[in-house]
């Protein structure tokens, strides 16, 4: 006998509440067979005009709905918030949670017995996860996949980490204002999120590392037909896990976290990995915090040779065997028996993986770079930890002491960077306070700011900076990010001042202003939070309950897994 599944309370029943259930979803065409106890599989779907990664996402579900029809599953289509990292202001951190609220009510409120999980712009994967993660519903995620590569003048060039290139190439006077702008045409040829090993991307080596993704997800791109078929067959997927009542908290155990800490390694993963994997352990109980980060990650090796650590985009990356390949190669530092949604463990998704291009995955004995894993400091300017990505930075820099350039916001930073008189030299060390979840709010990725035009045009490309905000995933530099506390809650982080002196030393964890305790509190005697930007509605909400960028910067009131309890009959 079938066992009774959610939907059932809903359409397997002969009463008032069943006709109406039944009655009007036959609106749609629905017929009889469909409510003839079969399971309905929501497809959460992300997709948006207004996000350009998700915009191809429409046709994406109905490769997944015919997945579903054809394993016996009833596929129904459901929107939720989506946030693009281009359009939003002002930031798409903002709406993480926002997004993850709406996917975990959504979920929960309807007849839903299992869910795929459709996602690519980098806040939506993690957001949609997160809300079906507190619902502990059978899930499977399908990424929209990555653009085609960048072309521009005979040259590859990729998504994010190329701005970012010809932008201070314009400003040292090495490209012109026409060559730049005449870039974008090249930049984005395809439906797809960002083809560098940006957060996008990441996030979705981050599924298929925590076996919430079938093997191909991370790499495939978004035209490439092979999408459509991983599409289908996780539509298919899906049916039979909720027929085994495999759950999220099945798979989401803490093996499968550190798979995903050293895989993220592995790649040159995006910073930005760090906050979704803590919040989205903090949905199903599982403990993980930065000390797990700088444990597990720190002695992975990058093997992976994409831009913004490398030369090469995402297309390579699938052609040379994609993640599986990875995952095969560092083998000996995963937990193999892990379970994944294809109902076995992960050494099976492994086992055939092969790599066909070591220019672009190399060995463990011959890597890209020795270390790919993200580096936690701290001291008093960041007790509670920062973070660094040390293959996007410059490895001269990673042990430095230098007088400290403040900037007391973003504003501050873009009103006087480029002033003769800040006297500026490549020893100093560059501070933006005010951008992290609360100050800005919602936590902007400004951490890779650009140096002054001064250092630029000497031919001078990296200096460390030092931030309470975030990094794009597709950046590089010697950036420091997410310190915590953050400068709107006090802390020396609040108060340090130009001219003090800083010492980093990565390669100790170390993060600290040479100053004295007693004068730190001086400071702070006098120290006062900065005016909230905006009172009331969602924006006042995010800011009263936003954790700190050590704990994931979830909402503390959605921390945890609720479950589905059975509905309560609305009549």
């Amino acid at each position: 006998m079938t066992r009774r599944l959610r939907s059932h309370d809903w359409f397997a029943r002969n009463d008032k509440l069943g006709f109406t259930a039944r009655g009007w979803m036959k609106n749609q065409g629905h017929p009889d067979s469909m409510f003839d106890g079969r399971p309905v599989i929501g497809i959460c779907n992300t997709w948006s005009q207004l996000t350009p990664c998700n915009g191809h996402l429409r046709d994406l579900a109905q490769h997944v709905a015919r997945g579903v029809i054809e394993a016996g599953g009833f596929p129904v289509e459901f929107p939720v918030t989506s946030a693009g990292e281009t359009l939003m202001r002002p930031n798409a951190m903002m709406f993480r949670n926002l997004i993850a609220m709406d996917a975990e009510e959504t979920i929960r409120a309807n007849p839903v017995d299992g869910v795929v999980l459709l996602g690519g712009c980098d806040k939506t994967t993690p957001a949609i996860v997160m809300g079906a993660a507190s619902c502990d519903v059978p899930a499977i995620v399908v990424s929209g996949g990555p653009m085609l590569n960048g072309r521009y003048r005979g040259t590859q060039i990729g998504s994010g980490t190329d701005v970012w290139r010809f932008s201070d190439e314009v400003k040292r006077g090495l490209i012109s204002p026409e060559a730049f702008m005449a870039a974008e045409r090249g930049m984005n040829r395809s439906a797809g999120s960002c083809m560098t090993m940006g957060t996008a991307s990441t996030m979705a080596s981050m599924m298929e590392a925590l076996g919430l993704a079938l093997p191909e997800n991370a790499a495939l791109p978004a035209v490439d037909s092979r999408r459509q078929l991983l599409a289908n067959r996780s539509g298919f997927r899906i049916v039979g896990m909720v027929h085994e009542d495999l759950r999220m908290s099945r798979i989401l155990t803490r093996e499968a976290f550190e798979n995903a800490i050293r895989v993220c390694g592995a790649i040159g993963g995006s910073t930005n990995a760090v906050l979704h994997l803590i919040a989205l352990a903090g949905r199903v109980g599982v403990p993980l915090d930065l000390d797990d980060w700088a444990r597990l990650g720190r002695d992975v090796p990058c093997l992976v040779n994409l831009r913004p650590s490398g030369e090469y985009l995402m297309e390579e990356f699938a052609y040379a065997g994609g993640l599986p390949a990875v995952m095969k190669e560092i083998a000996p530092l995963l937990h193999l028996d892990a379970l994944t949604v294809t109902g076995r463990p992960l050494r099976d998704s492994i086992a055939g993986a092969e790599c066909f291009d070591r220019r672009v995955i190399r060995t463990l004995d011959d890597p890209f770079k020795p270390e790919g894993g993200i580096r936690v400091l701290r001291g008093n300017l960041a007790p509670r930890g920062a973070v660094l990505k040390p293959s996007a930075a410059t490895p001269a820099l990673l042990v430095h002491r230098g007088p400290a350039v403040v900037f007391e916001d973003y504003d501050d930073y873009l009103r006087r960077i480029d002033d003769p008189s800040l006297g500026i030299t490549p020893d100093h060390v560059m501070v933006v306070k005010n951008c992290g979840p609360r100050g800005y709010p919602g936590f902007p990725e400004l951490g890779n700011f650009p140096l002054p035009r001064s250092l630029l045009e000497r031919g001078i490309t990296d200096m460390i900076r030092i931030s309470d905000a975030r990094m794009s995933g597709t950046a590089y530099g010697t950036v420091i990010l997410h310190v915590a506390p953050e400068a709107a809650l006090g802390g020396a982080f609040a108060v340090v001042r130009s001219g003090d002196m800083i010492r980093v030393d990565a390669d100790r964890g170390v993060l600290e202003v040479e100053v004295p305790e007693d004068e730190l509190a001086r400071r702070l005697e006098g120290w006062r939070p900065p005016p909230r930007r905006m009172e009331g509605g969602y924006h006042g909400l995010y800011v009263d309950h936003v954790l700190q960028a050590d704990r994931g910067a979830d909402f503390d009131f959605l921390v945890g897994c609720r479950g589905t309890p059975p509905p309560q009959d609305p009549y």
